[in-house]
């Protein structure tokens, strides 16, 4: 059986290794774009349900957007 050789060079891998465990942000916001992913998103998605629900109660409560 012969040995796989790695993905990426070692050296590459202790540079990166050290570079993540040295920053002191959460593990899900240490890359360049992950505060997009992680949060601005869920907030959207969040506030568009919110505004969702809150516009079916109230055409629920005032009897507007029925269908005849």
């Amino acid at each position: 059986m012969s040995e796989e050789p790695p993905f990426r060079p070692r050296e590459k891998l202790l540079e990166k290794q050290k570079r993540f465990q040295s920053i002191q942000k959460h593990t899900y916001l240490k890359g360049p774009f992950d505060k997009v992913t992680s949060v601005a998103i869920p907030a959207a998605l969040a506030a568009t349900s919110i505004y969702l629900i809150a516009r079916g109660i109230y055409n629920m409560s005032h009897g507007v957007g029925k269908k005849e």
